[in-house]
């Protein structure tokens, strides 16, 4: 989807149907006043950067449950040898 094509919202509304068809092998932008306003990106595509979406903590503002999971996590055995690549490194 490298190509971009940007329409007026009175465009965008006069060839709905079309626009819509092209937003699945383009990246269509609806712009009001010149100004970009909305990006009409395929339903598939949305479903992936919604699974990708994620939830944000500065350390300090970490719920409690989050802290606990974290202090009782371990590492997957199949990776237990990175911790010999650290064993003695020292900055």
């Amino acid at each position: 989807m490298a190509d971009i094509l940007r329409v007026s919202g009175t465009e965008f509304g006069q060839q709905v149907d079309r626009n819509l068809d092209l937003a699945l092998t383009r990246t269509v932008i609806v712009t009001r006043d010149g100004q970009d306003r909305t990006v009409i990106i395929p339903a598939g595509e949305y479903q992936r950067l919604k699974r990708r979406d994620r939830q944000v903590f500065a350390a300090g503002e970490l719920p409690d449950e989050l802290v606990e999971a974290i202090r009782h996590s371990e590492v997957d055995p199949r990776h237990q040898h990175l911790d010999d690549l650290i064993k003695d490194w020292t900055p």
